[in-house]
C-alpha cells in the first residue's frame, strides 16, 4: 500500500503562483513515477505533469512552460510549481503514485484561480 498526502492548494489570482506538494509513504519502493492530475466537475481527470524515478518529466500541452514538476529524491515526493495561473487552471488536483500494482491516489487539493 502507498499513502499520499497532498498540500499547497488554495486561492490564487490570475497570473499568480501556487506550489503543490505530495509525499508518499508506505511501500514506496514500488513507486516508479509520480504525477499530478486535475479534475473539474463533469469532466474526466486529466494529466497535468509526471516525473519518473530518473526525473524524466512530461507535461500536458495546456500547462507546458507554466508548470514545473520536481522531486526531492526521485522516489516519494512530487512538487508542482504553477506559475502564470489562469482561471481555467481551477480544479481539484490529485497526486498519483505509479506502481507495478497500479496507481495510488491522494485525496485531492482544491486550486481556485480567481480575482
Amino acid at each position: 500500500q502507498v499513502q499520499l498526502v497532498e498540500s499547497g492548494g488554495g486561492l490564487a489570482q490570475p497570473g499568480g503562483s501556487l506550489r503543490l506538494s505530495c509525499v508518499a509513504s508506505g511501500s514506496i519502493s514500488r513507486i516508479h513515477a509520480m504525477g499530478w492530475y486535475r479534475q473539474t466537475p463533469g469532466k474526466q481527470r486529466e494529466l497535468v505533469a509526471q516525473i519518473t524515478s530518473d526525473r524524466t518529466t512530461n507535461y500536458a500541452d495546456s500547462v507546458r512552460g507554466r508548470v514545473t514538476i520536481s522531486s526531492d529524491n526521485g522516489k516519494n515526493t512530487a512538487h508542482l510549481q504553477m506559475n502564470s495561473l489562469k482561471p481555467e487552471d481551477t480544479a481539484v488536483y490529485y497526486c498519483c503514485a505509479y506502481t507495478n500494482y497500479g496507481p495510488y491516489w491522494g485525496q485531492g487539493t482544491q486550486v481556485t484561480v480567481s480575482s
